[in-house]
């Protein structure tokens, strides 16, 4: 697959990363899947809930997980049914999910890859010292693997919004 997004949305996804540095920022991509493209129409932001109980939750992956939110994020499943319930509304679906990695690489962790769904796009924002850096999409393989997914930026997507 591809993803197609436009600089405005990078723009929103990279802020976003820097805004809540140190910390992880994470978010929805809303858009359509026509074929071999997945195509961005908006970019929600989402805060990120982590605590201990998510930490508690995901406690088998990678051995204990931190508490806190420096290097680990979660939507609410309350965010997630609201959001799936208003793009299905619109047409639209959620196609994938970004999130900050403060102070590390736009690549993907173990973590990231067990709690990954197949069918997502996973952008991922370098955000080192508070600045973003390398912005990476990876996509699960069949093997549940991630691969690089290409971004394709477009200037002008129809209806293109970020909130």
């Amino acid at each position: 697959m591809v993803l197609k997004l436009s600089n405005h949305h990078l723009k929103a996804i990279c802020q976003h990363g820097e805004s809540t540095y140190p910390n992880e920022c994470c978010g929805l991509l809303l858009g359509k899947v026509v074929n071999d493209c997945k195509t961005v129409v908006e970019v929600r932001a989402t805060e990120n809930v982590w605590n201990a109980e998510a930490a508690q939750l995901f406690s088998g992956v990678e051995g204990n997980r931190e508490t806190n939110q420096l290097s680990n994020y979660t939507i609410s499943p309350q965010t997630m049914l609201e959001v799936q319930k208003e793009v299905r509304d619109r047409t639209l679906q959620i196609i994938g999910i970004y999130h900050s990695h403060p102070n590390h690489p736009a690549i993907a962790s173990e973590c990231d890859r067990l709690y990954a769904w197949e069918q997502y796009s996973y952008i991922i924002v370098s955000v080192m010292a508070g600045k973003a850096q390398k912005l990476l999409c990876w996509e699960l393989d069949s093997e549940f693997n991630f691969q690089a997914e290409e971004i394709i930026i477009v200037n002008n997507l129809e209806k293109s919004k970020t909130k």
